[in-house]
């Protein structure tokens, strides 16, 4: 195992401490319990959104705390998620009496914990909702879940509801329009090879110097099939076809298309699967109206890629739009 750390042990800690140090600008990170908001919250008046999961997959959720996006992102560690208390501690800090909207990807272990803090927050006086995402077409029930995972599409939505909330809409306004955009989302990924948890010292799977994995989840979850590496074209096929598919959007419909890397993809190959996917996208009749190539959901050092694509429509191709300031994520601003 060859990677940048001290000791395996305190991977988060150590990143977290270099995070507050690089970020300072726009952040504060709280230490005892873990969790990062944004550097003027709480935000009076303001529908506060807090997100968070297992270490491993930055930038997601740290990285797009700030205006225009989360309120508050909890950090658990690596590829495990953090517990109600430090999630709590996290509503309570961005609450400004609006309400909480906590943005949860569906995996067994977030939904449960989300679950008994949001319970816990309501005990103390606070309204708070949740939003499952779960856009993962690869498979329906998996190693670590109860119906579809939540994977990439995490970082669309909680930029499309940020916009909104930052505008002012209410809490239930927010609630719905996460649900209207989760349903509108459908992500599917592969994987080259696999990542390595730092206190576990090996690889997470095994895959033969000419396999992939079709379908791979975020964890390094088993997928639809092992298959032969192939081309760009052929991938890409591989993964929008099955999203187009589920979507069975009308042609003419504009969509918003991410390219995620997994964490150890070059740029260069994540914007030649972007070209083959666009081609695919146009092919089936729809519009590419915006897209986004990049790290924004990783696996650690995972080779691989995700594509998503969400359904847009004037409100939220105009969120979409609307000004952001986070470590991950910035313009207008």
């Amino acid at each position: 195992m060859k990677k940048l750390i001290n000791d395996p042990a305190q991977v988060v800690s150590d990143a977290l401490d270099g995070f507050a140090t690089a970020h300072a600008d726009l952040v504060k990170v709280n230490r005892r319990p873990d969790y990062v908001v944004r550097a003027d919250a709480p935000v009076a008046g303001k529908v506060a959104l807090v997100s968070g999961g297992g270490s491993g997959h930055e930038p997601l959720h740290i990285g797009y705390v700030g205006r225009g996006m989360l309120d508050a992102a909890v950090p658990g560690p690596v590829f495990t998620s953090p517990t109600p208390d430090p999630i709590l501690a996290a509503a309570k800090a961005v609450d400004s009496g609006a309400g909480v909207l906590f943005i949860v990807k569906n995996y067994t272990g977030d939904v449960l914990n989300f679950e008994t803090a949001a319970e816990l927050a309501q005990l103390d006086g606070i309204d708070a909702r949740t939003v499952l995402v779960d856009d993962d077409v690869a498979v329906q029930d998996s190693t670590f879940t109860a119906g579809r995972r939540g994977v990439a599409g995490a970082v669309l939505l909680e930029k499309i509801v940020g916009a909104a909330a930052e505008r002012g809409d209410s809490l239930d306004a927010c609630q719905a329009l996460g649900e209207r955009v989760n349903a509108r989302m459908r992500s599917m990924g592969v994987a080259l090879t696999a990542c390595t948890v730092p206190h576990v010292g090996r690889p997470s799977f095994e895959l033969a110097d000419d396999e992939i994995e079709i379908g791979v989840g975020l964890h390094g979850e088993p997928g639809r099939r092992r298959a032969k590496l192939a081309g760009a074209a052929e991938l890409a096929a591989e993964l929008v076809g099955p999203v187009l598919d589920d979507l069975a959007a009308p042609a003419g419909t504009p969509v918003l298309m991410l390219v995620n890397g997994m964490g150890g993809t070059p740029q260069s190959e994540l914007y030649i699967i972007c070209q083959e996917a666009r081609r695919l996208v146009e092919a089936a009749g729809l519009q590419l109206a915006r897209s986004l190539v990049g790290d924004y959901a990783t696996a650690l050092e995972m080779q691989g890629c995700s594509v998503t694509v969400l359904l847009l429509d004037d409100e939220t191709a105009d969120l979409w739009d609307a000004p952001v300031a986070t470590p991950a994520l910035r313009r207008g601003l």
